[in-house]
């Protein structure tokens, strides 16, 4: 049996160009359904939340959600859309399991907002990302595979499926294909859906955790020689987190290299993706427009939203979220490269509410782009869910501001916040790390630190003060690390002048 040995992702990228389009799912944060009344609370006991409507049961008839309609235009505003004076919903035929109607209530050929654009800054380069579309739909119910090893169908000894998420009110945001990205499209496909992410959260329609599937992201991916037509795409099914963007589109890179260069095809399917192993497996084939049967829904009157009403929407959107950067990037003094780099770590928030909790720009910025950047990297998770709040960063600065704690002993203290230990004056007690004040233990340590070092202490009463060094070190080690080093190279030279 042979092995097939994939090419890095640098020979890649040298021999095929990629094209990338990127389909996003948002869930809104309506309080009830998009054609019925019924709640939309996350996490609610299965099949609790549904209703005759939802469930599709005989002569049971929908009405449409004012407030699904009004977020999805807002969003379509904020993406530079154009809004349809008249519109209607479709039924999108197909037959699965969390799917009670057998048919989605969606938009097919007539969507709600067309031709808009994002505007993404990467690596000091803008890059315009065309949007297709933004339509409004609703969402499916959840199919739960238990009893095998991978939570999918296969190996799986029963199905269950919970309909409380079926009918609520769904956004999908289609992007032009984007060529000539070459080897930045990973980087730049992971940019466009946090920059996505952060005008929806400013909007205030959608909580957008892409942990809980209110965000949710197909990645098609195509490759094709320099001058050559566009190859066939693939598409990643729910890629569900902004790292896996980024792993999903260098994973299908790679993996449709190593297709055409054994000389095989490109198979036009839905893929699905592998956090645990970084790569993708088949899915099913890819089904066309007329594969669907869609026609306009029967029970809904069309949309037809009045311009007055677009305009007034339009006029009190949100300040957007590259010039909200651009402002903090003047008010924290920094420039807008480090900014950029702040965003794509997610952490502009973050650092915006830790400022507000009462740290200064840099102490915030310290922290979440510092030790906690570092950690929510090597443990694959998004900074928001590293494990600390704004609040307890914000907290842990104030120690170190009124000298409680230094920075060694800080990061001490926050590896106790992260574990759940507490807040940072809890794990600071617990676990007795507050820098030691005392100046009657600080002088008995550095006494002694003198005594065990007299030719150091002679030097420094030559004036040769650079060997201090020396003698901090030894009374750090002699207080675990609990002194402030400053006062005690300041006790060090007083007792040797």
């Amino acid at each position: 049996m042979t092995t097939t040995v994939l090419p890095s992702y640098e020979d890649a990228v040298s021999r095929y160009e990629p094209v990338i389009g990127l389909e996003t799912h948002v869930e809104l944060g309506t309080a009830t359904k998009m054609f019925c009344g019924c709640r939309t609370d996350f996490g609610a006991e299965p099949n609790t939340q549904v209703c005759p409507v939802c469930l599709a049961l005989p002569g049971a008839l929908p009405v449409a959600n004012r407030a699904g309609i009004e977020a999805t235009i807002r969003i379509g505003l904020a993406l530079n859309c154009d809004i349809a004076t008249w519109c209607r919903m479709a039924r999108k035929n197909y037959f699965y399991p969390d799917m009670p109607k057998n048919f989605q209530t969606s938009q097919y050929d007539e969507p709600l907002c067309t031709d808009g654009y994002v505007d993404v800054e990467f690596d000091g380069k803008t890059y315009r990302i065309g949007i297709e579309r933004v339509h409004l739909e609703e969402d499916t119910g959840k199919t739960l595979h238990v009893g095998g090893a991978t939570g999918r169908i296969h190996g799986a000894t029963e199905s269950l499926v919970d309909y409380n998420r079926a009918g609520i009110p769904l956004v999908e945001i289609v992007t032009k294909p984007v060529p000539g990205l070459g080897a930045l499209a990973p980087e730049v496909a992971r940019a466009y859906v946090t920059e996505l992410r952060d005008i929806i959260r400013s909007l205030g329609v959608s909580d957008v955790r892409m942990e809980q599937g209110s965000l949710r992201c197909d990645v098609n991916t195509s490759l094709n020689k320099p001058g050559e037509e566009w190859g066939t795409r693939t598409e990643t099914k729910n890629v569900n987190s902004l790292r896996s963007v980024e792993r999903a589109v260098r994973s299908e890179i790679i993996r449709q290299t190593s297709v055409l260069d054994e000389g095989g095809r490109i198979v036009q399917e839905t893929r699905h993706f592998h956090e645990d192993r970084g790569d993708t497996s088949p899915g099913r084939s890819k089904e066309t427009a007329t594969d669907y049967r869609y026609f306009p829904e029967p029970d809904l009157v069309p949309i037809a939203p009045d311009p007055a009403w677009v305009a007034e929407l339009k006029a009190a959107l949100p300040e957007r979220p590259s010039a909200k950067r651009a402002r903090l990037s003047e008010e924290w003094g920094i420039s807008a490269i480090d900014m950029q780099s702040v965003a794509n770590a997610g952490a502009v928030e973050l650092i915006e509410e830790t400022i507000a909790a009462g740290a200064s720009p840099a102490g915030a910025r310290k922290w979440w782009m510092g030790e906690l950047a570092r950690r929510a990297n090597e443990t694959g998770v998004e900074l928001a869910d590293v494990g600390a709040t704004p609040a307890q960063v914000a907290a842990l600065q104030k120690l170190v501001d009124e000298g409680k704690l230094n920075d060694k002993l800080a990061r001490t203290v926050l590896e106790g916040v992260v574990a759940g230990e507490g807040d940072p004056a809890e794990v600071m007690a617990a676990r007795g790390l507050e820098v030691v004040s005392d100046t009657g233990a600080l002088t008995a340590a550095v006494d002694e630190a003198i005594a065990a070092n007299p030719d150091i202490a002679a030097k420094i009463r030559d004036g040769k003060v650079a060997a201090a060094g020396a003698l901090v070190g030894a009374v750090m080690k002699t207080t675990r690390g609990q002194a402030d080093a400053k006062s005690v190279r300041e006790l060090i030279l007083q007792r040797l002048s």
